[in-house]
């Protein structure tokens, strides 16, 4: 495992899926951790479960869309940790349908919460990591921002969007030793996947060339990578956790 031993983290989208998975992985490898999303009692049963385990976390409940509560809620990690050596951009949302039938504000919720809102903690986080010359940004995008996906056009927007901020970010701060990467997950068996058909399932499965979903596991392993030490030359960059789907 990657030591990440006195760091200090902050995960949106932590409540559940794969954001919950990654604040745990970065706990297991010895980083503090600060836990966000919109569910306050969802938070509170994770930073419980980290801390009996013997990890140190916070919960700090924001709606990464709302400027003034990702202002506070980096306010509130600093003032617990004094620093912050790495941001996980996981909060996500969709609004699924056609693009001839979206409705405008479908649109917009889709894309003011997966990308401006990631736009949002970067410019928190930049403030703490660019006086302290070193930190990490992994922004998690998704395999369909690589292939497309009919009736996800906002969605599929945001994460090919993450991936521009991704690479714009990465060149302007590589000379504060701040690496910037992505994580482009593929079909992974989430909360958000468990509702499909078992049918569609199948079907998803077959063009898997492992054979198989990814967990959020499989995912947190990638971040903390990304996150430690011996990731400090990449910037920049799309890591595909997709089972061999894309190929790019």
């Amino acid at each position: 495992m990657f030591s990440l031993q006195d760091k200090v983290a902050l995960v949106t989208g932590a409540s559940q899926g794969i954001g919950r998975s990654t604040a745990l992985a970065l706990v297991v490898a010895g980083a503090k951790v600060a836990v966000a999303a919109r569910n306050a009692e969802k938070l509170a049963a994770l930073v419980s479960e980290i801390e009996a385990a013997g990890g140190t976390a916070l919960a700090v409940p924001i709606d990464v869309a709302d400027p003034a509560q990702v202002k506070t809620g980096f306010q509130q990690l600093l003032a617990k940790f004094g620093k912050l050596d790495i941001l996980v951009n996981n909060a996500a949302i969709t609004r699924d349908t056609l693009a001839l039938r979206m409705k405008l504000e479908d649109w917009d919720a889709v894309l003011r919460t997966n990308l401006t809102g990631a736009h949002l903690c970067i410019q928190q986080a930049l403030g703490a990591m660019l006086k302290q010359r070193s930190g990490r940004i992994i922004n998690l995008t998704s395999v369909v921002a690589q292939t497309g996906n009919a009736g996800q056009a906002n969605y599929v927007a945001s994460k090919a969007g993450l991936i521009g901020l991704t690479r714009a970010i990465a060149v302007e701060v590589a000379s504060r030793n701040i690496t910037v990467n992505a994580v482009a997950p593929g079909f992974i068996d989430t909360p958000m996947t468990a509702p499909l058909p078992q049918e569609l399932k199948d079907k998803m499965k077959s063009m898997i060339p492992l054979g198989r979903f990814g967990s959020d596991a499989d995912v947190a392993a990638a971040i903390v990578f990304l996150a430690s030490d011996e990731a400090a030359y990449i910037t920049g960059q799309v890591l595909d956790v997709n089972g061999g789907l894309y190929m790019g």
